[in-house]
This record gives structure tokens, C-alpha cells and sequence, in this order.
């Protein structure tokens, strides 16, 4: 049901301070770092995930499980060897992000990363296998558009779930394009939406511009998730832009 991104580039900046000053653990503000430089060591998302877990048990505080539920996106993304794991992985980010939102109903991020963690188990698990889960998903990007409408990440999920979602259970290209650029207009080093962009251009039969918006995230110098453009959003271009060279 989405590909995202978002990650994480999705809560670069002061997204991704407002769990610091609530954290009870100083895994926390580890993770606000890794989770834009895990390229680097991926090993160490194993590490973080293995002790938020420990962290929630210790101190089920809101900050503790919206962190879990976050690098259990990453994980999934970056660690999982299978699908199993990776809807593991994803289903355990969906419980931690629940958990923190019935902590503290107002948690931005805790709404963040239950709808992003519950749209991948979706997508993973196929869209017609998992509808049952779009009006949760729906009512989340309802929810943080009230809470964060100028934050790029939300904006990335609303797109992309516009995008895989058939036009005839609800989705819609054009008004995913339309919140593409809004996110884009928010956060012009967001590689990952870039990367949605230029996928809705290639359905819309606009490969040249497509090709545009695809090479800026390869001549991208300063991204807003480094790891996730060097992860993610760089093969994802190569890959596109290769699926349309002779168009």
C-alpha cells in the first residue's frame, strides 16, 4: 500500500526532535541519529531495536514505544532477510505506534509511524489481502494532516498511498501528484518523494519529466535522509530510469 520513505528521510529535522523531550531512554536520541545514517552500520538498528524493546519493558513510556515503533519500520525496510520478517517487523511497529498514541492520544510521531508501519504491512502483504486496513490508514493521514500539515513526511504517505491504491477502491494519481509537490514545496531534499513523483509521471505516461525529476535525486547533494537516498532512493531512480530509457 505505499513505499516509502518514509522513510526516513520522513522525520529528519524538528520531526525528529519532538521525541527527544519526552524520552525516557537514551536509545531515543540514538536512534534520531541513526536513523539517518544507518548505511553506514546497519548492524546498529539491530542493536537499537533489541534494547527499545528492552526500553518499553523497563518504561512503557509513549517516547520509548514511538522510537520502537520507528526503527521497526527501518528494520523491516533495511534488516528483514524475508517477507515473514519484514510483516513481523512492520506489525510490531503498528502495536509500539498504537501503544504510544493510547499513551498520549495528541503524539505526532506516535501517529506517524503506526499509519507508515500499518501501510508497509499492507503493502507487503498485497493490496487486495490488506484493504481491510485502508480506513485505519485513511483516518491516520486525517489525523496528522490536523495535527503536522506542514510536515513533508505526511504528505509523502498520503502520495504514495494514492498511488498503489487502484483508482477504483479510493486511489486517485492525480491527487497524488498534486501531494507529492505539496511535499516537495515543504522539503525540497525529500529524495523519497521525488522518487513517488516521478512514478506517478510514468503512470500518467510523462516519462520526460518523470526522467527529470529522477535524475535530481541521483545530482542530489544534500538530502534530507542520507541513509535512505543512498538505500533507497538512489537504486529506486536507476531502476526507473532504466524502465524508461526508450520512451
Amino acid at each position: 500500500m505505499i513505499r516509502v520513505l518514509l522513510a526516513l528521510a520522513l522525520v529528519g529535522g524538528p520531526v525528529a526532535g519532538a521525541a527527544v523531550a519526552h524520552a525516557r531512554s537514551p536509545l531515543v536520541g540514538q536512534l534520531n541519529v541513526v536513523a539517518t545514517r544507518y548505511h553506514e552500520d546497519p548492524a546498529r538498528l539491530d542493536t537499537l531495536r533489541e534494547g527499545l524493546e528492552q526500553a518499553v519493558r523497563d518504561d512503557p513510556d509513549a517516547a520509548n514505544f514511538t522510537a520502537l515503533s520507528r526503527v521497526s519500520f527501518i528494520w523491516g525496510d533495511v534488516r528483514a532477510r524475508s517477507d515473514e520478517e519484514k510483516l513481523a517487523a512492520y506489525e510490531r511497529g503498528r502495536a509500539s505506534g498504537q501503544r504510544a498514541i493510547e499513551l498520549e492520544p495528541k503524539n505526532f510521531l506516535g501517529h506517524l509511524w503506526y499509519a507508515i508501519n500499518t501501510a508497509r504491512w499492507g503493502q507487503t502483504k498485497g493490496v487486495v489481502r490488506s484493504l481491510f486496513l485502508l480506513p485505519t490508514v485513511r483516518e491516520e493521514i486525517r489525523v496528522l494532516l490536523e495535527l503536522a500539515p506542514n510536515v513533508a513526511a505526511v504528505h509523502a504517505l498520503a502520495g504514495n498511498v494514492d498511488y498503489e491504491v487502484p483508482g477504483p477502491l479510493g486511489g486517485d494519481v492525480d491527487r497524488a501528484e498534486a501531494t507529492f509537490r505539496k511535499g516537495l514545496q515543504l522539503d525540497p531534499s525529500f529524495t523519497g518523494i521525488r522518487v513517488g513523483l516521478a512514478k506517478v509521471l510514468i503512470k500518467k505516461s510523462q516519462p520526460a519529466e518523470a526522467r527529470r525529476e529522477l535524475q535530481a535525486v541521483l545530482d542530489e547533494k544534500d538530502p534530507s535522509n542520507l541513509a535512505d537516498w543512498t538505500v533507497k532512493d538512489v537504486p529506486d531512480a536507476r531502476r526507473l530510469l532504466e524502465s524508461i530509457r526508450d520512451r
